[in-house]
Order: C-alpha cells, then structure tokens, then sequence
C-alpha cells in the first residue's frame, strides 16, 4: 500500500516544526522524525490508528507521548495523511 500526503498535511508538519525549532532545532528533528516514521508505519498497518470521532471516514493515529495526531484515510491502494493537528487545537 502506498502512503501519499496530502499539501495541508505537509504543511502542517513544516509549521509544527518551524515553531518547535525557535526554541529548539534538536527537538524540531526529533518530532519531523518520529511523525514521519510512525506516519510510514500506516503503510503495512492502515488501521493502526483509532475511528475518527471528529472527521467522518477518517482514522487518527496518535504519536505519544508528542501531543500531535495524524488525520488519515484509508483508501483502496494507499494511506492518506490528510492533517497533522496538536491535540489541543480546535480542528474540525
């Protein structure tokens, strides 16, 4: 199964780290990173993820202990990764 991104998605992740990264470049590399691995893991398990309470058809897939979740769809030939939200953020 392939593992796509969508643009809101990789943006997200620039800004997450972007911010991080004033304060701190190291944690900034370790949080891209950690996000991009456990994002790939969808690859081999799509549902690793919990249902989706706010985004109908969606799944959310959690990084702890990073307060960030991964908003993803489950398609027929790949894993979207729609956003990367901070968990007490206002999303839809």
């Amino acid at each position: 199964m392939q593992l796509r991104w969508s643009i809101p998605a990789v943006e997200d992740l620039e800004h997450i780290c972007e911010w991080i990264e004033r304060d701190n470049p190291e944690a900034a590399r370790r949080v891209a990173k950690t996000i991009y691995q456990e994002c790939g893991r969808l690859k081999d398990f799509p549902n690793l993820g919990r249902a989706s309470r706010r985004m109908t058809g969606r799944r959310e897939l959690t990084f702890a202990p990073l307060p960030y979740i991964a908003v993803y769809q489950v398609k027929d030939d790949a894993v979207e990764i729609s956003r990367i939200f901070h968990g007490a953020q206002n999303w839809p």
